[in-house]
């Protein structure tokens, strides 16, 4: 596992390392130009000093060595009348001016010029001016070598200082208790940690509020199957204490009746669960149209026994991206609660239609009782049932259904609307 410290200390120690050496090289460019120069014009001022007239041949060999300068004199017949080091490796003849010549021994700074009747060849090996300079390079810089190990200590110190108010974060989150969900405090923090403190903050609040409607939904759904659950206990009792054949086959009855119940409770609460805002399935392209017709064949016998008129009014071709079985699950509800509303001998129009803008829009008009207009915010709540809905004894509802509904449609981003229906029942447009 990487360390944000050591990477740090890492590479600005690095940085520094190639900004000394780079420092190094800078130096020890400058001080060989200025050895050259300084050389150089030793060489001229060693070419004035010699004697300029002609004198007998001498010819020497002082040393062998390439430190110092090489001197050689030629009169003006060419004849070699001095060479202060005759083993060095030069060139036979001299050539006016400055040059640089190279020898098996390294290379050598020549300078040649006519110094009265004689011609006199100069030269030094570049190895004494590269040594110059190299020291004048590691003389400048030694201090900054010895004072990198207290520097890499001091950035460590300084990075690890830096890097505080995220520890302090991690200590407060490790000793907090798994039901304390309030966030974290961001004053007194740097700038470049109070991102990460507010997006776990953020975290912090969505997660309570996750939590709360996952205890209010668990109690909710327990309140509302304590009910049906009674309901059958006290029905098994009946059925075990009928005396004979008609009470023992009445009896059964309300008990399957309440199995029935409660089954469709249990299913409804899995759907609702199902159905939460993170629980999208994978969205394809659906075919809206085809897919409304399959809800409404499915509906379609239950409101023939209740002779309920149930068809399409209009159904435009419309695709959306969306989770199809979800879909199915929205408007299979929606149909539901508009059959099981509208009374016998009732109509129901689904429509399907494209706004101005291209977006599709279903509706759903029934010829029911509808829905009192300062209750229909308040129909989408889980286990919320309108008064028109309760006056109704011979209607059996969890209070789900439109819970599930809205709880889809956020998934999808859809817009539902409830309004008041052309046929005096409620319009349900869901709008994608």
């Amino acid at each position: 596992m990487s360390s944000i410290r050591r990477q740090l200390l890492f590479w600005l120690v690095a940085i520094v390392i190639a900004g000394v050496g780079l420092a190094g090289w800078l130096i020890y460019r400058q001080a060989l130009a200025e050895a050259n120069e300084l050389f150089d014009y030793q060489l001229q001022e060693i070419a004035a000093a010699l004697p300029s007239e002609p004198f007998a041949q001498i010819l020497g060999a002082h040393s062998d060595a390439d430190e110092g300068v090489v001197i050689q004199i030629w009169n003006r017949n060419g004849a070699l009348m001095y060479y202060s080091h005759p083993r060095a490796p030069l060139a036979p003849r001299a050539e006016l001016g400055f040059s640089t010549e190279r020898t098996d021994r390294g290379e050598w700074r020549v300078y040649g010029a006519i110094v009265g009747d004689n011609v006199v060849q100069l030269a030094q090996p570049l190895s004494v001016r590269n040594r110059l300079a190299a020291n004048v390079a590691l003389r400048t810089l030694w201090p900054l070598i010895v004072v990198l190990p207290f520097l890499g200590l001091a950035v460590w110190g300084i990075v690890g200082r830096g890097l505080a108010p995220l520890a302090r974060v991690t200590r407060a989150l490790e000793t907090r208790r798994p039901e304390a969900l309030e966030p974290l405090p961001d004053e007194r923090l740097p700038l470049e940690v109070r991102p990460l403190v507010r997006a776990l903050n953020g975290l912090l609040a969505r997660l309570s509020a996750a939590l709360d409607t996952q205890k209010a939904f668990v109690a909710d759904a327990a309140h509302e199957l304590r009910t049906p659950l009674a309901a059958v206990q006290i029905q098994s009792q009946l059925v075990a204490r009928a005396h004979d054949d008609d009470a023992r086959r009445e009896a059964l009855a309300d008990l399957q009746a309440g199995v029935t119940r409660a089954t469709r409770l249990a299913e409804q609460l899995l759907a609702l669960a199902r159905a939460e805002p993170d629980g999208a399935g994978a969205k394809q392209s659906v075919d809206l149209r085809q897919l409304l017709t399959d809800c409404v064949a499915a509906h379609a016998p239950l409101a023939q026994r209740r002779a309920i008129d149930l068809g399409f009014e209009e159904a435009e071709s419309a695709t959306v991206a969306a989770d199809a079985e979800a879909l199915r699950v929205m408007f299979g509800n929606l149909l539901d609660n508009a059959v099981k509303y509208t009374p016998e001998g009732g109509r129901i129009d689904v429509s399907l239609a494209l706004d101005p803008d291209g977006h599709p829009r279903v509706g759903i008009a029934d010829s029911g009782p509808g829905i009192p207009e300062d209750e229909r915010e308040r129909v989408f709540d889980r286990f919320y049932r309108d008064t028109s809905a309760r006056a109704r004894t011979d209607v059996s509802g969890s209070g789900l259904g439109l819970a599930i509904v809205k709880r889809i449609a956020v998934q999808h981003g859809v817009e539902i609307e409830l309004d008041d229906a052309p046929l005096g029942g409620l319009l349900v447009s869901v709008r994608f």
